[in-house]
């Protein structure tokens, strides 16, 4: 079992940074991959980055690249989220989940409460 607990969420303007956190708990974390996925009003949830339990492999969805990086440290049980260059589309609930290495919302098993991230002059 893990639980988890997003922080780091806030209202930024366009072209600024935030770095989003996600605490987890359970002896466990360091088995699963881990993601971070978004939903923006009206529309489903998405994948945006995720990264496999070594920390050694890393994918992001292509709107995203070469903007945020993904990375965890496994000793303190929690993985970040460095987002740069924001653009108002980037506006969503931020969601961090832990399950096996994918994309698809169904191949994580625990999720988050999500953090608001608006971006917005």
């Amino acid at each position: 079992q893990v639980q988890l607990v997003e922080s780091g969420g806030g209202l930024v303007q366009p072209g600024g940074s935030l770095r989003l956190s996600c605490a987890a708990s359970g002896r466990t974390f360091s088995s699963y991959s881990m993601g971070w996925f978004r939903q923006a009003p009206g529309k489903e949830r998405e994948f945006v980055a995720g990264i496999n339990w070594t920390g050694h492999m890393t994918y992001y969805e292509n709107s995203v690249k070469g903007r945020f990086t993904i990375s965890r440290d496994n000793a303190k049980n929690t993985v970040t989220l460095q987002m740069n260059s924001l653009k108002p589309e980037d506006t969503a609930i931020y969601y961090c989940a832990a399950g096996r290495w994918g994309t698809a919302n169904d191949e994580y098993n625990y999720w988050g409460q999500g953090t608001q991230v608006t971006v917005s002059s």
